[in-house]
């Protein structure tokens, strides 16, 4: 349902390709009472995502993986991003927990054993629509590793299995800087004993 303290005078789309971009004119109400002037702003539309960090509560170790991101080409650092599985909705009605399964076979060609949910979030809300849904799924790293992705997407994906706690050094010392592995690798300091024990591992 629209919400009443906004008013969507116009929606246009500028541009509609891998993305698109949509610019609208609106006004809304203000903390003290009335209405902004209108507004005009563009937004990214990206579709929505799911995130899954990987986790082996047997080993306490975590699947994280590198590539390429055209978004930080320019950023301070290296472009090649240390990350954790993700990849967006194929269609309209998947369920988040059939994207973050699918995904970590595509990217680490592991099987997923259990999703347990950490959170939604909105990625940059003042010019993106983007929304992420961030998992835990218990996995065997047994024989995880190596060079995976799909070739139809341009996929060159490095896999590796880290220590949790090494995982969290490369969170303390900037080496991670993208939002999902820093959140999910937070939450998992917070619940590996709980998710340990729940799993019937002992410490």
């Amino acid at each position: 349902m629209a919400d009443p303290r906004i008013d969507i005078l116009d929606k246009t789309v500028c541009y509609d390709g891998f993305f698109r971009i949509e610019r609208y004119r609106l006004r809304h109400h203000l903390f003290r009472g009335g209405w902004s002037r209108v507004l005009t702003r563009e937004l990214f539309e990206r579709g929505h995502a799911v995130a899954v960090l990987l986790y082996d509560p047997e080993r306490d170790t975590v699947v994280l993986i590198e590539q390429f991101r055209v978004g930080a080409v320019e950023a301070p650092g290296d472009p090649w991003l240390v990350e954790i599985v993700a990849g967006v909705f194929d269609h309209p009605g998947e369920a988040p927990e059939d994207v973050a399964r699918r995904e970590a076979l595509e990217e680490a060609n592991c099987q997923i054993q259990e999703l347990v949910p950490i959170c939604e979030y909105l990625v940059s809300p003042g010019g993106t629509s983007e929304r992420i849904t961030l998992f835990c799924g218990r996995v065997d790293t047994t024989d995880v590793g190596g060079l995976h992705g799909l070739a139809e997407e341009a996929e060159d994906i490095r896999v590796s299995v880290v220590p949790r706690v090494q995982a969290l050094e490369q969170v303390e010392d900037g080496r991670i800087r993208c939002a999902a592995p820093i959140i999910a690798l937070q939450w998992l300091q917070l619940h590996h004993q709980d998710l340990r024990a729940r799993w019937g591992v002992r410490p």
